[in-house]
């Protein structure tokens, strides 16, 4: 499989990846657009979705989240959800400037966090052509209570407000782990699975991960409602892939919410939780999307 190494500017951060040619064409096609969720890196599978895609006869441009990974940005390790809907913008304006690509033929992927993104991205930019959310965020609201006991939330609270101070004095933004081997201690992600996939993923695949993030980074994702642009998707083509065992992204929340979009969309219901989308339960979730990117797209 060739691919080759890109950077693009997203007014003035410069964005970096990789570009997957499709296989067997020599002529511009059609293309999806990549970006990973809450702190991963593109090492972590997407290589591999990039290559089901690459085969099947679309290209796959994959980049790195600003702040993270190969990609530019500062603070490092900060997650702005609104400044990452842009950045796929940006991604897909690049993507229109190559000659492997057809412009009227983009599609855009994401996962977890991302397949929130893509649902914001798809409502907003009509050149988007065709869109695939896996086990998406749907409310940064409902998740955060679903995932952190109510007694807790006060005390986040207070650790928003006194590091937003501490921010106001000039001091540098406060960390805190993406996961951690106890659910219970501070983290942003804290189950047992997130635990296991960061660390066993970061260590075999992505060595540059790195198990931090701002803690403004977690503010910003409790405030993050990218499930209300489901209604304003249509007639942009929407594949919702949803894990019946998520409880770190709840399948119920994102079953629930696509019955808000419009024809044209397809709900599939993946086994197994919400990182097995990547690993034994790859099979199934790359090939449903690549399958429907085939459909509206090629």
């Amino acid at each position: 499989m060739t691919r080759r190494d890109i950077e693009f500017d997203a007014e003035g951060v410069t964005l970096r990846g990789w570009f997957y040619p499709a296989e067997g064409t020599g002529r511009p096609g059609p293309t999806v657009v990549m970006a990973h969720g809450f702190s991963a890196v593109k090492e972590m599978y997407l290589d591999s979705f990039a290559e089901v895609f690459a085969a099947a006869g679309l290209n796959a441009l994959v980049f790195d989240n600003r702040c993270f990974g190969a990609s530019d940005g500062e603070p490092r390790q900060e997650i702005d959800p609104w400044a990452q809907v842009r950045d796929y913008r940006h991604a897909i304006t690049y993507a229109s400037t190559l000659p492997e690509v057809d412009p009227g033929r983009i599609g855009v992927w994401g996962s977890s966090y991302s397949g929130g993104h893509v649902l914001v991205v798809a409502a907003i930019d009509r050149r988007v052509r065709a869109v695939v959310s896996q086990v998406p965020l749907i409310s940064g609201h409902d998740n955060l209570r679903a995932l952190v006991r109510a007694d807790f939330i006060a005390g986040f609270r207070q650790q928003f407000d006194a590091d937003r101070l501490a921010r106001f004095r000039g001091e540098p933004p406060v960390m805190v782990p993406v996961v951690d081997k106890d659910p219970l201690a501070p983290s942003a992600l804290p189950t047992a699975d997130s635990w296991e996939w960061f660390t066993e993923t970061g260590s075999t695949r992505a060595p540059a991960w790195r198990n931090e993030v701002t803690l403004r980074s977690v503010e910003m994702f409790t405030e993050y409602e990218p499930g209300v642009y489901l209604p304003w998707i249509s007639p942009t083509p929407l594949l919702m892939l949803v894990a019946a065992g998520d409880h770190l992204v709840p399948s119920e929340l994102a079953i629930a919410a696509f019955d808000t979009a419009h024809q044209p969309r397809e709900l599939v219901i993946l086994p197994g939780g919400h990182f097995d989308a990547y690993v034994k339960g790859f099979d199934v979730a790359s090939g449903q999307a690549r399958d429907w990117f085939t459909r509206h797209l090629a």
